[in-house]
């Protein structure tokens, strides 16, 4: 066996044995049919209470999917609809969105609004997590361009600790945060596009 063949061979066993999950972004796309009702078609939800999930970090959809199934994370609707799906299905769903491209809102973001976020942002240390122009990384989601309801709901349900699936850093974050602070905040984000 050459030094080549041993490699990719060490590598297929490695990746058998520690469960990687290969992503079928095709059977994603059928089995994302059902969330077009509430995210819309490919990912682009048209409405601000749910968010857009085109162009996520698929890392990220898998995670909040499976914390959605065990319990992590809570909402009648997205806990029964997890409840029903496979570690395959997560992963599928995860490759499909992530591969789609996010739409602009029809969404006007007000321009105090957005200079007082950015600066907020900026003493709130952000980017640290979340990277330059909130386009996350692995288990930090991608936020610019979001609709802002729903980044008001969620820093508000941090602030609350109604939402702790995050290991603590934005239930503290977001204890610092002021009504005012996290609508900036929304505004600067979704102008991020």
């Amino acid at each position: 066996m050459n030094f080549r063949a041993a490699i990719t061979a060490l590598f297929m066993l490695a990746a058998a044995s520690s469960g990687i999950q290969a992503q079928d972004i095709e059977a994603g796309k059928k089995k994302a049919e059902a969330c077009a009702a509430c995210h819309g078609p490919g990912g682009n939800s048209a409405a601000g209470a749910f968010p857009t999930l085109a162009g996520q970090n698929a890392r990220y959809l898998y995670l909040q999917l499976r914390d959605y199934k065990e319990g992590r994370r809570k909402n009648p609707m997205m806990s029964a609809i997890a409840a029903g799906l496979e570690k395959q299905d997560m992963h599928d769903l995860a490759a499909y969105f992530a591969s789609q491209k996010q739409a602009r809102t029809a969404f006007k973001a007000e321009p105090e609004r957005i200079k007082a976020g950015a600066a907020k942002a900026e003493e709130s240390l952000c980017a640290m997590c979340h990277l330059g122009g909130m386009a996350g990384q692995n288990e930090v989601p991608r936020l610019a361009g979001q609709h802002p309801e729903y980044i008001i709901t969620q820093l508000k349900n941090f602030k609350a600790r109604e939402r702790t699936n995050d290991a603590g850093n934005m239930t503290s974050l977001a204890q610092t945060l002021s009504e005012e602070d996290i609508t900036n905040l929304a505004h600067w984000i979704h102008s991020l596009f």
